[in-house]
């Protein structure tokens, strides 16, 4: 981002995790509450980024070995005649999403509560942002109604 920007940015979706990385903008007086909350925001992105990643990798890979053992076993190759790649029926994919799923319920189950959790922290630290900000400006307000 340029260096006169004022707020954050948002790249295009990282090749892995298919989520688009955020770089946060970064005020010159930021406060330590304000500071704590950008580094929460930073985290809760990381994690997101390392786990949909990771999560990505492993679909993309067990599904590739899915449709090369189901091909396999129909004796046909990864490859038909005109150098296509070939595929399974809807049926059959189902079979591998579904499995999928399944293996990797309690994976998703642990995302879900991290996410969670982050979520909460992150919503907790906007709000003490949100009250010292409205008091701060409050205190102006009324200073600048007494002179």
């Amino acid at each position: 981002p340029p260096a006169h920007s004022r707020s954050d940015w948002i790249g295009p979706p990282d090749k892995h995790s298919n989520l688009r990385p955020i770089i946060f903008y970064v005020p010159p007086e930021e406060s330590a509450l304000e500071r704590r909350l950008r580094e929460a925001r930073q985290e809760a992105q990381a994690s997101n980024q390392r786990f949909w990643a990771r999560h990505n990798r492993a679909f993309r890979q067990e599904k590739e070995e899915f449709i090369y053992s189901r091909l396999k076993a129909k004796g046909l190759e990864m490859r038909d005649e005109s150098g296509q790649k070939a595929t399974l029926n809807a049926e059959e994919m189902a079979d591998f999403y579904k499995d999928f799923l399944r293996k990797n319920f309690k994976k998703h189950l642990q995302y879900n509560r991290d996410w969670y959790k982050h979520n909460f922290r992150i919503t907790f630290l906007m709000g003490q942002v949100a009250l010292v900000r409205a008091l701060r400006w409050l205190r102006r307000r009324k200073k600048n109604v007494e002179q």
